[in-house]
């Protein structure tokens, strides 16, 4: 009896193993991203619809629709500093079908400032391509008595904890850079988180809030319209956006606190797919009308390979570590 049986599984095991190295094979995966893809891709987006992330993300998704002849389409789940979006990529099937948007807070700043992520930061994630950077602007209500970065530290540290600071979310770039800016001129400020950029940036106006770290696509719009005021860029340069607008180094010397924006796959995508879809957006990047709409938002177009923007990560998670340590700010 144990004989037939052995007789009976041997062969069906040998099958499975067959079927199993087959797939496994060069080839297969090779034809599997020659195919790819065959159907809609989803992009999510961590953060609502109007911020510079959901920019970026329909500005590619829509050159990914042309070039490989599915649709691409953005999904917004913002929440938690980003963390829920960013999770909802780690936890889908890594087929290709699911893509995401992760920036320098859900991939930099939060693995250090969170106690416990809903996700992996080193495995849940295939770097696919850094699509840009830029950096934030600090801006103020009108109603707030500063024209510069030193009438301003003057007003806070006269004033401690009376004024309030706006923010894309916990661990955003708008938050670290916050806190950066607090801890180096000694000020207290209140933090008011939102789900995205658009609403933080809108309440400055409103005055709700008094000022707010945004990124300077956004910002730089308000700014030219005067219902808010720039008093410094957060590169360690001027940016060309806001040519008559301080760089924060300027008055901090070393102040930088910029914020990038790239394409994700989830931990585990085959490499010949996320390759596949790295070539793509480098090759979008180099687009000139690409280009052009992307410097008109004050920022810098990137592109790179996978490896690379491995790399870039690492870099970037090593220096907002620092920063969070210093400023004592920890989440839960």
């Amino acid at each position: 009896m144990l004989r037939r049986t052995l007789l009976r599984t041997v062969p069906g095991a040998l099958t499975a193993l067959l079927f199993a190295t087959v797939a496994a094979l060069p080839g297969r995966a090779d034809a599997q991203a020659a195919g790819y893809p065959n159907k809609p891709v989803t992009i999510i987006v961590p953060f609502t619809a109007g911020g510079n992330t959901d920019a970026f993300a329909r500005m590619v998704g829509d050159e990914l629709d042309k070039a490989l002849g599915q649709r691409f389409l953005v999904e917004n789940k913002p929440g938690a500093g980003g963390n829920l979006g960013a999770a909802a990529v780690a936890n889908a099937q890594p087929d290709g079908y699911t893509l995401g948007m992760g920036t320098v807070s859900t991939h930099a700043i939060n693995p250090s400032l969170y106690k416990k992520l809903p996700f992996d930061a080193d495995k849940g994630f295939a770097p696919v391509s850094l699509i840009a950077t830029l950096p934030n602007v600090l801006v103020v209500n009108p109603s707030i008595p500063a024209n510069s970065v030193p009438e301003l530290v003057e007003l806070l540290k006269k004033e401690p904890e009376v004024h309030t600071y706006a923010s894309s979310g916990p661990g955003t770039s708008p938050h670290l850079g916050a806190e950066l800016f607090s801890t180096l001129t000694g000020t207290k400020m209140t933090h008011v988180p939102y789900k995205g950029s658009g609403q933080s940036i809108m309440d400055v106006v409103a005055g709700h809030v008094d000022m707010v770290f945004d990124n300077i696509p956004t910002a730089a719009q308000q700014a030219k319209a005067g219902k808010v005021r720039a008093l410094a860029v957060t590169s360690l340069t001027r940016a060309p956006l806001l040519p008559d607008v301080p760089a924060m180094a300027e008055f901090l010397p070393g102040f930088e606190a910029t914020s990038w924006h790239g394409l994700f796959a989830p931990g585990g995508t085959p490499k010949e797919i996320v390759e596949k879809v790295s070539a793509e957006v480098q090759r979008i990047m180099k687009l000139p009308h690409i280009q052009q709409r992307m410097q008109g938002m004050g920022a810098t177009p990137v592109g790179n390979t996978p490896e690379e923007f491995t790399q870039h990560i690492a870099v970037e998670r090593k220096k907002w570590a620092e920063v969070v340590k210093a400023s004592g700010v920890s989440l839960d």
